[in-house]
């Protein structure tokens, strides 16, 4: 069903870093989402009507929260898919995750409602008419919510979604929200004991948690968290892959939403090959990633000097020195003056997020070191905090 979906809807489903194609998906998994749960939300509503289950009820409105939802998530997708404009100019991708946050806040709105409800139900119970198209309705929420849930997380993984795959969470919530009721109509009808209010908390419980999950998930890469793990170990390896560049540092990615990813990255190449030639290598190397990746990549080239034994013997030296204060420590853009009275040892230090040492304190334990050596050493540091989450090999 799934396929037969997203063959009549999407003509091209294969190219979804095409940002009309992440559309149409979007657009898909909106309209099945609208259509189903409104359809949930009144049978639902009858039979909880008939049957007096504010449980029932209170799973019914769920549905009406999740249409709302797939609404919201509608909208956000049309938007997302808007190109750059003059005020906007890394384009409105990010709607998209102020849609998730927007879907997030009408659910938890409607559950704490609902816990409500069903607080009173306890104190206050009500008989529970019990009859075969109950069962028959719940149980048809079941096989829809169970379905739409792999649905959405299949359209969810193949356009990397937070917000399909937040609805994909959502679905198997209320597939275990809707068991429940159906387990408590069950005893009820066997041993007369009335759990509706109960089973309605529960059920409120459980939209008010997907709610602040989805919260979760939406409002980090509004805030700009760290790329993760393989991205920066995909960007890493690409980049040491070219002949030529010799070793890179201070990565930065900046994810303007989904399929918009911009960063930048200081490579480092041979001061003595011709500077034509490495500026070449940088453009190239630029539009691959833009053509292979789908990022815009910026790089800044710096010259380093490879072949001269004193400067090497005194990189070493420093490197020696910083990994006794942390092994995760790295520097870079490194030059040796030498003076009448004294060298200059410049260079920066890449410092890992776990050392809290401050970047005065960490500057005076590395210079106190190194002048253990040589007093005539002088250190010019410039101490650089990463912006990624881990540590990164920047040499071949």
């Amino acid at each position: 069903m799934t396929a037969l979906l997203i063959r009549l809807f999407i003509k091209t489903p294969e190219d979804i870093k095409n940002p009309y194609i992440r559309q149409k998906y979007g657009l898909l998994g909106s309209f099945v989402g609208i259509g189903c749960n409104i359809f949930l939300f009144i049978s639902k509503l009858l039979i909880g009507i008939l049957s007096s289950s504010v449980s029932i009820m209170a799973d019914a409105v769920n549905n009406l929260s999740d249409a709302a939802s797939s609404i919201v998530t509608l909208i956000g997708f049309k938007l997302s898919a808007k190109p750059a404009d003059e005020d906007h100019p890394f384009g409105h991708a990010r709607v998209e995750y102020i849609a998730g946050l927007v879907v997030s806040f009408i659910i938890i709105f409607l559950g704490l409602q609902l816990g409500l409800s069903s607080v009173r139900k306890i104190f206050s119970p009500e008989p529970i008419q019990v009859s075969t198209w109950t069962i028959v309705v719940l149980v048809l929420s079941i096989g829809v919510k169970l379905w739409m849930s792999f649905f959405n997380r299949h359209l969810g993984t193949a356009i990397n979604s937070s917000t399909l795959k937040a609805t994909a969470t959502d679905s198997l919530n209320d597939v275990l929200a809707t068991s429940s009721i159906l387990v408590s109509l069950g005893i009820f009808y066997f041993t007369s004991l009335n759990l509706d209010g109960f089973i309605g908390f529960l059920v409120a419980c459980f939209i008010i948690y997907s709610g602040i999950n989805i919260i979760r998930e939406t409002i980090n890469p509004l805030l700009g968290e760290a790329p993760t793990l393989e991205l920066v170990e995909q960007i890493q390896n690409k980049l040491l892959s070219y002949e030529g560049i010799l070793g890179i540092h201070d990565l930065m990615v900046h994810n303007y939403g989904p399929n918009r990813c911009f960063a930048s990255v200081h490579a480092e190449v041979s001061a003595s090959e011709n500077i034509l030639v490495s500026h070449d290598l940088i453009d190239s190397i630029e539009r691959d990633f833009m053509i292979d990746l789908s990022i815009h990549l910026v790089i800044h080239l710096d010259p380093i000097i490879k072949d001269d034994a004193l400067s090497n013997s005194l990189h070493e030296l420093v490197n020696t020195c910083i990994s006794e204060i942390d092994p995760l420590l790295s520097i870079h853009d490194f030059r040796a003056v030498q003076g009448v009275t004294h060298t200059n040892l410049i260079f920066d230090v890449s410092v890992p997020h776990h050392l809290k040492t401050s970047d005065k304190e960490l500057a005076y334990l590395i210079d106190t070191r190194i002048k253990k050596y040589d007093g005539t050493f002088h250190c010019v540091i410039t101490v650089d905090r990463s912006y990624l989450s881990t540590t990164i090999n920047t040499t071949k």
